[in-house]
């Protein structure tokens, strides 16, 4: 079984037996289709099922397995996942396919069954709610337009357009300025944003900002703070919203946490957002996973094959 984790900075793949055995792994850039279009989101996953199939031993050229789980950022809604489904489908890489949105990998990584709700801070940020009867929430997760607030580089540009409000007198007085200025080595915020708009710095470089702002914030500077309180609020809200569709806010539920943001500098929003969604869902557990989303993917393909019980426990024992 080939299990793909494709995200917008990186990429794991897995080739799996049945019985759970992890036969090799391969980790590359990220794959998301709609930074890089499907042909070169597909030809970087043959590169990296190439590269297991060869690691394992086993033939290079496809079908490399039985079955693909391919959980993938960027492939946000329905249309796309068909459309990707389709397409790594014709590639021939195994004689049955799924694709599903990268937090489907996430939660069931989390979750014994699958499950409960997962929330992905990354780049961007998402949340898929699976009910014990297979009802899903989802959110159309496509930025600004379907009302996204956080994830990453949102965070980042936050911590940028306050600087330079700081530095030009629209502003309040924040020690994101000096650290924006301070990490980039120019001489003010203006250099800064010369750069960006020449090309000479690139947008990808705004990225490390989001850990410059979570220190910011805990040395207590309080417009940092009120980003990073936020971000845990939006958190917090995209979860209950959630469980409040699915009918499962008075049950025990899991809300699953992960995402670079959350898995680095953001460790500390757990406990804010357990508060929050304890307020709206008393019974239910806030936990940052400590499993690869690339082993949820697994599971999820193991979970597809109807694999023994014994051969996710396998698999899930795997960090």
């Amino acid at each position: 079984m080939l299990a793909i984790d494709g995200g917008n900075s990186k990429t794991d793949v897995l080739l799996v037996d049945a019985d759970g055995t992890v036969l090799a792994e391969v980790r590359g850039p990220g794959v998301s289709h709609q930074r890089v279009g499907i042909t070169a989101c597909l030809d970087a996953l043959a590169g990296m099922a190439t590269g297991a199939a060869a690691a394992a031993g086993l033939p290079t050229g496809p079908p490399f397995a039985t079955h693909t789980a391919a959980c993938l950022a960027g492939a946000d809604l329905p249309r796309e996942e068909e459309e990707l489904r389709e397409a790594v489908a014709a590639r021939g890489w195994s004689e049955s396919v799924v694709v599903e949105n990268d937090t489907f990998a996430l939660l069931r990584a989390g979750t014994l069954d699958g499950v409960g709700v997962a929330v992905v801070c990354g780049a961007g940020i998402n949340c898929v709610g699976v009910a014990p009867d297979g009802r899903v929430s989802r959110f159309p997760a496509v930025g600004r337009i379907s009302g996204d607030w956080g994830g990453g580089a949102f965070l980042a540009r936050e911590a940028l357009w306050w600087a330079v409000r700081a530095e030009d007198g629209r502003g309040p007085r924040t020690a994101l300025l000096p650290a924006v200025v301070e990490h980039f080595g120019t001489r003010d915020i203006a250099e800064v944003v010369e750069a960006l708009h020449f090309g000479e710095l690139s947008g990808d470089a705004l990225h490390a900002l989001c850990p410059l702002l979570f220190a910011v914030a805990e040395a207590g500077d309080e417009v940092a703070r009120d980003l990073v309180e936020r971000e845990a609020d939006e958190i917090g809200l995209l979860a209950t919203v959630a469980l409040r569709r699915l009918g499962m806010v008075d049950e025990p539920a899991v809300v699953v946490l992960g995402g670079g943001v959350l898995a680095g500098a953001g460790r500390g929003l757990v406990p804010g957002i357990q508060r929050r969604c304890a307020e709206a869902a008393p019974k239910v557990t806030v936990r940052l996973t400590e499993v690869a989303p690339v082993v949820g993917a697994g599971l999820l393909g193991l979970d597809r094959l109807g694999a023994a019980p014994e051969a996710k426990q396998r698999l899930a024992r795997r960090r």
